[in-house]
């Protein structure tokens, strides 16, 4: 089970934090598991942005050097911190978890996701010029 809270509207150039506190995992096995974020901009597909695993984390070309991800599996927390933003970076962002544990993937930042099966409920980000 994931939940999101965070999310909301920023200026271009701004930051912001975005949190995801996952539960069900068995004990100590969650680092086992890439976990992730996904954002879906409207009018466009999903699209894989960040994910981590036990290899360290990954980015997509269109965050990188921006964005940067984190997870503390002793308090069950995933983080994205979002610098630099720009309006295109603006959509709904979804944390994800793969089933079952396994490392993240390259073919992850096009978009095929059918390895998450945990998700999420969307935090929607906005970013003005």
């Amino acid at each position: 089970r994931l939940m999101e809270p965070g999310g909301g509207s920023v200026q271009a150039g701004g930051s912001m934090r975005l949190t995801c506190e996952f539960s069900g995992h068995r004990p100590n096995r969650a680092k086992w598991t890439c976990m992730g974020w996904f954002r879906q901009a409207p009018g466009k597909s999903r699209e894989g942005i960040s994910f981590i695993d036990l290899d360290g984390p990954r980015y997509g070309d269109s965050v990188k050097g921006r964005f940067a991800v984190s997870r503390d599996d002793t308090k069950n927390l995933l983080t994205l911190q979002m610098n630099n933003l720009k309006s295109e970076d603006t959509a709904t962002y979804y944390c994800a978890s793969r089933e079952p544990e396994g490392y993240c993937y390259g073919w992850y930042f096009k978009g095929d996701d059918k390895d998450f099966v945990h998700w999420g409920q969307g935090t929607p980000v906005s970013v003005s010029p």
